[in-house]
């Protein structure tokens, strides 16, 4: 499983011959973020803001390594699973102590676990195939499934609408306290201010050698403060002034500004934007409709207004690029059509009368905004009536659970190890695609535990997705932060991180 998944580079070469100097305890760091999260609860919300800074707090049984394998986190290894398939059991690690000092035990693992399925999309995703979880010892779970289902594991480490293990005592909704098994704790927060984490000082981190989201977890910070910065040239001018030690998603176009007091950091073949469509409620429950915003589209203008320099992006319609096993091109004749021609005849067969197309965006992410006014002016000239909507990201985040606010929300994702961990991919999830075409599609990839034999599956959920337009994906795109020549340890990733980081003296 070796295999080109995310080619990461720190843009700011190190001197030649320079020392290293040992990580040192001690400093503050300020990491400058596109906004504030709607919450604190990691499985209440599925936006990458609130997994980047709830996963210093919370822990998962499972995560991911730097090459996207699974690895053991809370748990104390991977579980075992029986022959079927279908029985998984999972060791909690000893010792292991919430932020209120209580020990941690499987009936907080168990209580989580059953949270999680209630409360989170990601959990609703995987309840229908779970038919318990019990302990079965102080520091022992088992789950077991009604069929085998490959995704679990995935689904259980996955820090978005994540399965974050919380005390028994402690696990509100809405949630109320804030206590996790991290290596940093919450100490205060100010709304619209920042969000000030400390170090845990009686973490229990793991013994292996540190590799992205997976192994040891060092607090070397005293305090990490994430402070929301909505508007992106603030972001910048932060960040080159020495005000940030941190910036997050930065304009590509800013690239070469970034000197002096901050560097830039690059992570290649991040993700992808998505335009997500509302198939439940509103016009955009016609099919024929939504294939006709997909035929209406230019991605490739959406994608060089977004990202300006063609090489911070690609223009491609399938759901992962070359490198990854899940490369398909089922279904792509369907992209970057902008074919209004087209479009008017799927609009004509629907009965579209006028009714607007309510787009959700935010200017917090730039390339969202920019993308959504191309879309727009696109959707215009086919002929639909469009109400762009700009608010914050946390009121995005909050509208588009409700299908009666919305038609199209813009958003974006990192390129993911198993495909059902992507947006559009729970029934649940703001989009609720739920079709008999999905469902044979998916059924059969789920359940299939060879990977050979999942790789080819993945091409029938792909033509589903081409077919059937529960979101469109906008193409490829590197991404841009920024960070101070003086935090030293940073790896880069989808959700920045800051445990085994430190600030050179």
């Amino acid at each position: 499983m070796r295999r080109l998944l995310l080619s990461l580079l720190v843009a700011a070469a190190l001197v030649p011959g320079a020392a290293i100097a040992d990580p040192v305890k001690g400093g503050t760091i300020d990491v400058a973020t596109i906004g504030e999260p709607p919450t604190l609860d990691p499985m209440a919300n599925t936006g990458d803001l609130l997994g980047m800074i709830t996963q210093h707090v919370y822990e998962t049984l499972f995560t991911f390594d730097a090459e996207w394998r699974l690895q053991p986190l809370l748990a104390e290894a991977m579980p075992a699973i029986s022959d079927d398939g279908r029985t998984y059991d999972i060791k909690i690690r000893p010792g292991v102590t919430f932020h209120d000092g209580e020990k941690l035990t499987a009936a907080d693992v168990v209580a989580s676990l059953q949270r999680w399925m209630k409360l989170a999309s990601r959990g609703k995703q995987a309840a229908p195939m779970i038919e318990s979880v019990a302990a079965t010892g102080d520091l022992a779970v088992q789950i077991k499934l009604k069929q085998a289902y490959a995704p679990l594991l995935s689904l259980l480490a996955f820090n978005n609408s994540a399965a974050v293990i919380m005390p028994k005592a402690h696990m509100d909704d809405p949630l109320t306290d804030v206590v996790g098994t991290g290596p940093y704790k919450l100490a205060e927060r100010k709304p619209d201010q920042y969000i000030l984490l400390t170090r845990f000082d009686a973490y229990a981190a793991r013994t292996e050698q540190p590799s992205r989201y997976a192994g040891k977890r060092t607090a070397y910070l005293d305090e990490i403060r994430f402070i929301p910065v909505p508007n992106a040239n603030t972001r910048i001018e932060g960040a080159v002034s020495g005000q940030y030690d941190f910036s997050d998603l930065l304009p590509v176009e800013s690239y070469d500004k970034l000197t002096g007091n901050t560097e830039p950091v690059i992570l290649k073949s991040f993700g992808y934007p998505i335009m997500m469509l509302n198939t439940k409620q509103g016009p955009l429950a016609k099919l024929e409709l939504r294939q006709a915003v997909q035929a209406a589209l230019s991605e490739s203008d959406m994608m060089l207004a977004a990202f300006g320099k063609p090489e911070f992006f690609t223009v491609d319609g399938a759901m992962y690029p070359e490198g990854f096993p899940w490369r398909s091109d089922a279904g792509v004749d369907t992209y970057d059509l902008g074919d209004p021609e087209k479009a008017q005849a799927l609009m004509e067969k629907a009965g579209y009368a006028g009714e607007p197309i309510r787009i959700l965006t935010s200017q917090q992410y730039e390339f969202h905004y920019k993308m959504a006014l191309v879309a727009a002016e696109y959707l215009k000239a086919a002929g639909f009536k469009v109400d762009l909507q700009v608010s914050d990201w946390a009121t995005l985040t909050q509208r588009r659970n409700d299908p009666a606010l919305w038609d199209i929300f813009f958003t974006h994702s990192p390129f993911l190890p198993e495909p059902a961990l992507n947006l559009g991919m729970s029934e649940s999830g703001p989009g609720w695609w739920s079709t008999e075409r999905r469902r044979t599609a998916f059924d059969a990839f789920n359940a299939a535990s060879d990977p050979a034999q999942r790789a080819k599956l993945y091409g029938d959920v792909q033509a589903a997705i081409m077919e059937e337009v529960p979101f469109i994906k906008v193409g490829d795109f590197n991404a841009l932060s920024a960070k101070s020549p003086k935090l030293k340890g940073y790896d880069p990733s989808p959700w920045p991180s800051f445990w085994n980081t430190w600030m050179e003296k």
